[in-house]
This record gives structure tokens, sequence and C-alpha cells, in this order.
């Protein structure tokens, strides 16, 4: 799926020097189909590597693809540069104006906060609640997910003793769903989080079904009824070195870490890390993108309700 994207837009080099099909602005005029519009809620401090990250599995599709990239209005980034919000990001109040087909609401490092005491909670709940009625499929990620839960159904997160840090074996948890058509029995999932989300909560809401899960690190995903709401709670967009970059920083920090889990071959840090997920991550995208958006949004956007 070509990713309509900026040709100045810092990953748009780095994703066709990967083979990743991207189409700039000037050549998606040209052709007579209309793209579906999906909205990415960008609330990652290092922006410019989420926006790579979540672009090239978005690209792997047959469908030209409309990206917005979406940034709280009220919040000021500390490790993201304004001139490029400005260049490249709408505000969390312009999103407000327009529909979409597929909206992704990131992760952020904030978890370990009660919601109302985020800086951008009360936006970020506008965005939430104009996504139940203008955007046909809402794919929530890690706190994003937590968000998500909390906001919509009240499912409160809890406090691990430890991070959750690693790469988890998941397993599905109800048969012929499409999201997770062509999986394997067990897949692996990276997960980096301080808190987590209740199983019997969750359970507890007639109106979410719970789709994966692992013995050791919990519930991964959830959907409503006809997967309008898609919740995550790993982080199947992340790169090789990702875990490795984090663990090396809170490191060098002094802050208390563990080696990840399942990463580093032989547990050694020294060692290069391999990506074991990178099959299953494009094969979720490319599942939410076809039957969660694409096969079921209409094709005149104002009517989605």
């Amino acid at each position: 799926m070509p990713i309509k994207i900026q040709s100045d837009l810092p990953a748009c080099s780095i994703l066709e020097n990967e083979n990743i099909f991207v189409m700039t602005d000037q050549r998606a005029v040209c052709q007579d189909i209309r793209p579906l519009k999906i909205a990415i809620v960008n609330l990652m401090p290092t922006k410019i590597a989420t926006e790579t990250q979540l672009l090239r599995l978005l690209g792997n599709t047959p469908l030209q693809v409309e990206i917005s990239l979406v940034h709280m209005e009220h919040h000021v980034s500390k490790n993201t540069g304004p001139e490029h919000l400005e260049r490249f990001y709408i505000t969390s109040k312009d999103v407000l104006h327009s529909k979409y087909d597929g909206m992704i609401i990131t992760g952020a490092p904030v978890e370990q906060l009660p919601f109302e005491q985020v800086d951008y909670w009360d936006d970020l709940c506008a965005i939430m609640d104009f996504a139940r009625e203008n955007v046909f499929s809402t794919l929530y990620i890690c706190w994003g997910a937590q968000a998500g839960l909390y906001h919509h159904y009240g499912v409160q997160k809890q406090l691990l003793d430890a991070k959750l840090f690693g790469v988890y074996d998941h397993y599905r948890t109800s048969a012929a769903e499409p999201l997770l058509r062509g999986f394997d029995d067990i897949f692996p999932v990276p997960q980096s989080r301080h808190t987590t989300v209740s199983r019997s909560d969750i359970e507890a809401q007639k109106d979410l079904t719970i789709l994966a899960e692992s013995r050791e690190a919990g519930v991964l995903l959830v959907r409503s009824p006809t997967n309008r709401e898609i919740f995550m709670t790993g982080h199947l967009e992340y790169d090789t070195d990702t875990l490795a970059a984090e663990y090396f920083r809170d490191k060098e920090k002094g802050l208390p870490i563990d080696v990840p889990y399942r990463y580093f071959p032989g547990d050694d840090p020294a060692n290069p890390p391999l990506s074991s997920w990178r099959s299953t991550a494009h094969l979720f995208y490319s599942n939410w993108l076809n039957y969660c958006v694409y096969q079921e949004t209409p094709f005149d956007l104002s009517s989605i309700k």
C-alpha cells in the first residue's frame, strides 16, 4: 500500500531506501482513487522514530493511504523541534474537523501518572470521543490502549512490581478473528511498560473481547464490537534495536532496569539483538487495514457515524 506523505518528511528517504512504497503528494494527485485517510496521534517523545516505524507497517498493502500526523496542541514537546511539528503535523484541535477511515493513538511515557494528571489528557479525551463518531476503526497502542480502555470503559490500569520489558510469546484466545488471520499459534510481541490491565476487568465489560494474551505479559489485544476500537498493550511497531536503546539509556542514567526478557541473544547485552516479531507486525497491520478499515469503511466518509 503506498503511503501518501510529504516528500521532505524525514521518514520518506528512510522508507524509500528500504523499498517501502512511498507516494509523494505530487504523484498521488495523478491516481483516480480515494485513498484511505489514516490519522496518527503521535504521543511518543521520539516522534520521528515512531512516525517511521508506523509508516513502514502501513505501507505494506496494495492501496493508497493518506496520512495525517497529529500532535497535542497544549503540550510542549521536549524531543521534537517545533519546526518539525509545524511542517508535518496538524494539532489535536485540527483533527476534529475531518472524518477518517482509521486512526492510531500511540503510547506515551506517562503511564505512572494518573490519567487526569497528564497535561494533554483533556485534548486526548476530545480526540477519543471524536473518534467514536468520526473514525471507522481506531487502534490504541500501549499507554494509548490503557487510556482508551479507561476513558471509554472505566478499566483501571494497575502498577506492576517491576517493568514488563522484553519480547514475550502470546497466543490467540478467540478463534476466526480477521485481525489475527494468518498468525502462528504462538507469536512474539515486544513489551515495555510499568502498568497493566486486568483480564477480569476487561471480561466484566460485555462489549469487549480479548483476542490474544500472554502467560507472562497478560492481555495483549482487545476489540470492541465490529472492530471499531482495537486496543494493543504491546509494541509490534518497534524496530529491532528499540528495546536496546531503552535499556542502555536507562543504564546510563543509573535507573533500575533489567536486561530485556528474551531479547539479546544469550541474554547478553553485548550481543546485537535480532527481531523475531517483524513478520507478525506486518501481518497485523495489513490485517487491520484490510479487514477493519478498507473492507468495511464507507466510500463516502461523511456517512461514518
